[in-house]
């Protein structure tokens, strides 16, 4: 729990709001009691969310919500780009340092883009699993851990799907496009991490 404490200070210190949660359903609790109904909300490529079944209940709360897993191939690129620019983000982070940095790799770049540009606010969840100790270790995590499993999910056809590593392969499906970190609040952006004591997502 110390070393939660002191994550959230540097966070703070970097002008996020940051809040510990024991478990993923009071998280949920938290986050559906900060939205309102009226507000539109988009919801980044996350497994951690996705777990939280908040999709499902800001849509049963009467919110407008956006997510290009929820529709059909044909119809991701008209909806990305209405989605960037809701009232609310919710996504996850990659991995987040002992220093309050969040680290992350895209594809696309919708995801990484929507935690600093676009919505008035942001809310990033954590599971306690993504804390790393520096920048070096959370991009180790996020290439040797997140990437192989998000490939196998998505069923590419890259290196690290079959050898569970990254090879910083030039392949065709490759994932790892975009590498973000963010060090301090954006200028224009409400942003909050949510951390929770349990491990969740990739």
């Amino acid at each position: 729990m110390e070393k939660i404490e002191v994550l959230i200070k540097n966070l703070e210190k970097r002008k996020i709001p940051a809040r510990y949660f024991e478990t993923k359903e009071a998280a949920a609790k938290a986050i559906l009691e900060e939205i309102s109904p009226e507000e539109t909300v988009t919801i980044g490529g996350s497994m951690t969310i996705k777990d939280m079944n908040l999709y499902e209940d800001l849509k049963n709360a009467g919110n407008k919500v956006l997510w290009h897993w929820m529709v059909a191939p044909e119809e991701r690129k008209a909806l990305l780009k209405e989605a960037a620019f809701t009232d609310v983000f919710l996504s996850s982070t990659n991995a987040i340092t002992e220093g309050g940095e969040l680290v992350n790799i895209d594809g696309v770049g919708n995801r990484v883009s929507g935690m600093y540009f676009g919505h008035k606010k942001v809310i990033v969840v954590c599971g306690i699993n993504k804390i790393c100790t520096d920048v070096i270790s959370a991009m180790d995590r996020v290439k040797q851990s997140a990437c192989p499993q998000n490939a196998k999910r998505m069923n590419l056809k890259t290196p690290c799907a079959i050898t569970n590593e990254c090879n910083d392969c030039l392949s065709a499906e490759r994932m790892c496009n975009i590498t973000t970190i963010i060090s301090h609040k954006p200028m224009s952006t409400e942003l909050k991490v949510y951390i929770v004591g349990e491990a969740l997502g990739f």
